[in-house]
């Protein structure tokens, strides 16, 4: 319950697949990658757009139906400010090269976040982007940019009682994910963490309430199909019981 004003209810149990249907990742290590080379920050970044490019063809060639990427956190905007400036453009560039690409593979394009600090050019492109793969039925590759876990939720709670400002029945935790900038998608299964670093940092926090977490030291420029496949070896080795027993599952199986 939050502040009183939210019902718990049972979640209903997903169904498990041996391929994650839904992968969140957080790109970390772009900036270590490129001291370590003894290169601008910013080359760490361009190069993790490459390693963003593999990413995604490896989930398109697994299986996996939805990929979401923390690509600009809320908090980034701490940065020093010729960063922040570099990753506007390189998010910029990236769209205008690619967008056409996803569409002719018929990935789905989404952004999730708070755009309104974002320039409107930058704004325009996202949508049209949106606009044109919005019939495409593979996989739906979504951006998280100027996005934060409390955000979400604090923004999915405004909707709802600004849209039923006199209600005194609690609500429901089915309607306010259904308000979450994730709505249309199920919850991940897997979540990714390149760089060493053991934290979600505000990302999904609503939705991850149930994923498999996996942390590696392996910087985000290096991370490849072989490391993908390795992050997918661990969630197909673990339990998943959503509450339930070993003994259930086995039983469930009919084992």
């Amino acid at each position: 319950m939050i502040g009183g004003l939210f019902r718990s209810s049972t979640r209903d149990i997903p169904d498990v697949s041996q391929v994650p249907k839904h992968i969140a990742v957080i790109m970390d290590g772009n900036g270590r990658w490129a001291r370590k080379r003894m290169l601008p920050r910013v080359a760490g970044h361009a190069r993790g757009v490459e390693a963003l490019r593999a990413t995604v063809r490896g989930c398109v060639d697994r299986g996996v139906e939805y990929l979401t990427v923390f690509a600009f956190s809320s908090e980034n905007w701490r940065r020093p400010q010729d960063e922040v400036s570099f990753l506007m453009q390189l998010f910029l560039k990236s769209l205008q090269k690619e967008i056409r690409r996803m569409h002719d593979n018929d990935m789905r394009f989404r952004v999730i976040g708070d755009l309104s600090r974002f320039d409107g050019r930058l704004v325009d492109m996202i949508r049209e982007a949106e606009a044109l793969t919005a019939s495409n039925g593979g996989l739906n590759f979504t951006v998280a940019a100027n996005y934060g876990g409390r955000w979400d939720i604090l923004d999915a709670m405004s909707r709802l009682m600004a849209r039923e400002p006199g209600r005194l029945e609690r609500f429901t935790e089915e309607e306010l994910a259904a308000e979450l900038s994730m709505s249309f998608a199920p919850e991940p299964d897997l979540f990714i963490r390149t760089g060493g670093e053991k934290r979600i940092s505000n990302f999904l926090l609503w939705q991850l309430a149930y994923t498999e977490l996996y942390f590696t030291d392996v910087l985000w420029p290096d991370f490849d199909g072989e490391a993908l496949g390795q992050a997918i070896g661990s969630y197909q080795a673990r339990e998943r019981r959503f509450g339930r027993t070993s003994e259930q599952l086995k039983a469930d199986a009919g084992e």
